[in-house]
């Protein structure tokens, strides 16, 4: 394949990159950053066409990049995974009757929808296969050993559990795995009305008031199915939604199905449960010393699904920083060779920034979203892995899954009205006391730059966006 003219730009270069050149250019950039609340700590590192650093600041520490992680483990799905390009035969989730069970099957897919009126990648399909064969099931069982029960990555916040950004990773995902609930105002002084699927007992202790700002929170341990919701609503405000997290998504895809095999005549006489597969030694690369874990024969199915591409779900991550299916690439990746595992899809993580050049002390990585705490890059890595990308067959189209400034994702109200508006093509990070934008732009001369922005250390929580991208204004107005 020809490489585009905008990889060839970026062809990696193996000497180390020369420091800053443009002493002022410097001066300036770092006069920007010092504007940001006192203690916020930042990398920065912006590099030409041929690898030569415009800028550095503190290119070689290592800083949480929250969700950057989800670049490296995107182009891992590329630089890794076969057919990226065509329909998702082996990801599907599929049905087979077990014994007077009906079992439904994860393959990994992160799409599968039971939302009504769905046309593609619907769990309707899979209860109308059932129905055509039995009018007669005993239990509804979800099944997702294909990967191991890894819900969670290490460093995961635990408050973070309950919500749609930490809700759990399953090979039998639905519905991205979250479940909402509508709060809508009722009389002055009383309980709120809560609506939506009755999956979890809710403990309603919100109350309506007279006036003021909707103010509504919610609560769950982990694993249980206690959900409160406590708070105000006011009288007359507009309906509130709560989107919860999922934590055990085989079993809540089971309970879907149970309620649509009811709805078409199918009898279900037992309960709805889950099959999950304990992790082991065998999902540790390390410990299987290079032996890849045995495969058990795949049984027949009823029927199964066929997703959209890979690649497309590719955009959907990176643009709207969607860290369940980030996590899902993570394991499919790690199920090429290996168990699906966590540890699995690092593996080939570091194989790939290993190909790229990139220091092995200039990462490590705990998860494939950037949810956890553990995760460190340093600016410096991140632009030589950024520069590798685009030299690949595959750069182009990566880069097209990222964020455009002022256009789209989540950086489309940055950069607006700027002269990078339309320029800068990056992905962002946020997490607590944590920034970062990362990735591509075209300069004021025509010229493409890559740099990486990593902030961490914010008191109180503040954000540090506003101060990186003046900052880099002002390097693409100075090139």
């Amino acid at each position: 394949m020809k490489r585009s003219s905008f990889a060839a730009a970026l062809l990696l270069v193996t000497a180390f990159p020369a420091v800053a050149q443009d002493a002022s250019l410097q001066q300036r950039v770092e006069a920007e950053l010092a504007k940001a609340e006192a203690g916020t700590r930042f990398g920065l590192v912006v590099a030409d066409e041929a690898g030569h650093e415009l800028v550095a600041v503190n290119p070689d520490q290592r800083f949480i990049p929250a969700s950057n992680t989800k670049m490296f483990t995107t182009a891992a799905a590329f630089a890794t995974l076969p057919d990226m390009n065509q329909p998702d035969t082996r990801g599907g989730a599929a049905v087979r009757i077990e014994g007077g069970d009906v079992i439904l099957v994860g393959n990994g897919d992160a799409r599968l929808s039971g939302a009504a009126g769905c046309t593609t990648d619907c769990l309707a399909t899979l209860a109308d296969a059932v129905a055509a064969k039995t009018h007669r099931v005993r239990n509804v069982v979800g099944d997702d050993s294909l990967f191991p029960d890894q819900r969670w990555g290490p460093g995961m916040s635990w408050n973070n559990i309950q919500t749609r950004s930490g809700t759990a990773t399953s090979a039998l995902t639905i519905d991205d795995n979250e479940l909402s609930l509508m709060v809508t105002p009722g009389a002055v002084g009383a309980a709120p009305k809560v609506e939506g699927p009755a999956y979890f007992t809710i403990d309603n202790r919100a109350a309506t008031v007279a006036s003021g700002k909707t103010d509504l929170a919610f609560d769950r341990a982990p694993n249980t199915m206690a959900l409160r919701i406590t708070g105000t609503i006011a009288a007359g405000a507009e309906p509130e939604k709560l989107r919860l997290g999922i934590d055990d998504p085989a079993h809540y895809a089971a309970w879907q199905l149970e309620h649509l095999l009811d709805a078409r005549g199918v009898r279900v006489t037992g309960e709805v449960q889950s099959r999950h597969r304990l992790a082991g030694p065998g999902d540790d690369p390390e410990k299987r010393k290079g032996t890849p874990p045995a495969r058990l024969p795949e049984q027949p199915v009823l029927a199964r699904l066929t997703p959209p591409p890979l690649a497309e779900d590719m955009i959907h991550t990176n643009k709207v920083s969607q860290n369940l299916h980030a996590e899902l690439a993570l394991r499919r990746v790690g199920l090429e060779a290996g168990s699906g595992s966590i540890a699995d899809g690092q593996a080939q993580v570091h194989a790939m920034l290993e190909r790229a050049g990139v220091p092995r002390h200039a990462y490590d990585f705990s998860d494939g979203s950037g949810m956890s705490s553990y995760n460190r890059v340093s600016p410096r890595g991140t632009v030589t892995f950024l520069r590798w990308v685009a030299a690949q067959p595959w750069g182009a189209q990566w880069r097209a899954t990222l964020p455009v400034g002022g256009v789209d994702g989540t950086i489309a109200n940055r950069f607006k009205g700027t002269p990078l508006e339309g320029k800068v093509f990056a992905k962002t990070g946020t997490l607590n006391a944590s920034n970062a934008l990362s990735g591509y732009l075209i300069a004021k001369s025509g010229r493409t730059l890559t740099f990486s922005a990593l902030a961490n250390d914010m008191p109180a929580d503040t954000s540090a966006t506003k101060f990186v991208d003046a900052a880099l204004v002002v390097v693409a107005e100075a090139n």
